[in-house]
């Protein structure tokens, strides 16, 4: 390292993972080479839920410790170990855990106990001292790498949201064959879905138009992010370019990130015509990590959920 650069805030934990139903055994289903993809996917999602980032997080290792799993964390800036802090102290993460389970493994509920340590230290003890959980995490830092299984099941993950992304609005380059059996699930088998529609989180959806219902709950829960999406959509829509997107912030600044995020999929909807799907904006919400806010919109869970 260069001299007088900044040391990098890193920092380790352990979240411990528990059903406490008797049908549903967490470990026995990342064991399982068929459930193993769903349970990752279902972890990475809520992960992303309570850091606002699919990259807020990292995740080293999961271990199968009967009847727990345990999830080996690394953090690499201090504002997302906060907030992952407060997602988890308010109980969002187990509830966006128990959601994203449920999805993917297309059960009626999968209920949670949680449990978070680093080193020695339980910080479910200490969770209302943000300052001494953020410690006691920088003090344990990571050690090991990603395993090499994470790494495969992330790229298995990449490789199913660029098929969804892709298959309705570009042609598909360059990507690993749809039959391939890597995809991650397999419960929905190795066809392509019918044309027309999409996948999210393992469920098939209607590839429709963006409607106004969905232009109104956008802009209400996309908040100041509403410019990340913009740029996500930019790349094949060459009407929202960045002197566009800063006009907008410019022009409806009196009015509000609402009135913002709206004109931004007004804009959107009006340039690209019935080219305007719902699979291109929430493949644009899921590449900024907005997850909750994809769900809304396709109505997976009521709007009590995505404060």
């Amino acid at each position: 390292k260069m001299a007088g650069s900044p040391t990098p805030w890193i920092g380790s934990a352990y979240l411990f993972l528990q059903s406490t139903s008797k049908t549903v055994v967490l470990p026995s289903l990342y064991e399982s080479s068929q459930k193993k993809p769903g349970v990752f996917r279902a972890l990475k999602l809520a992960l992303a839920d309570s850091t606002g980032s699919m990259n807020g997080v990292d995740m080293l290792k999961v271990h199968c410790s009967h009847p727990q799993l345990i999830v080996q964390l690394k953090f690499c800036r201090q504002e997302n170990c906060r907030r992952f802090l407060r997602s988890y102290r308010e109980g969002v993460l187990q509830k966006s855990l128990q959601n994203h389970l449920q999805l993917s493994l297309a059960m009626t509920t999968v209920p949670l106990e949680t449990e978070l340590k680093a080193g020695n230290e339980h910080l479910d003890n200490m969770l209302k001292d943000e300052d001494r959980c953020l410690e006691c995490i920088y003090r344990e830092k990571p050690d090991r790498l990603r395993d090499e299984e994470i790494v495969e099941l992330e790229e298995r993950l990449k490789s199913l949201t660029l098929h969804q992304s892709l298959n309705n609005n570009v042609a598909v380059k360059d990507c690993a064959p749809l039959t391939s059996p890597s995809l991650p699930y397999p419960s929905q088998g190795s066809s392509l879905p019918p044309r027309g529609t999409f996948v999210f989180q393992g469920q098939q959806f209607d590839n429709r138009t963006i409607t106004l219902d969905d232009q109104q709950k956008f802009a209400k829960l996309v908040s100041k992010k509403w410019k990340q999406v913009g740029r996500s959509l930019q790349k094949s829509c060459r009407a929202l370019r960045d002197p566009v997107i800063d006009n907008l912030a410019l022009e409806y600044d009196r009015e509000g990130l609402y009135e913002q995020a709206y004109q931004m999929l007004l804009k959107f909807i009006q340039s690209e015509g019935k080219k305007a799907t719902i699979a291109r904006l929430i493949a644009a919400l899921e590449e900024n990590g907005l997850i909750s806010v994809a769900e809304e919109l396709l109505g997976l869970h009521s709007s009590e959920d995505c404060s």
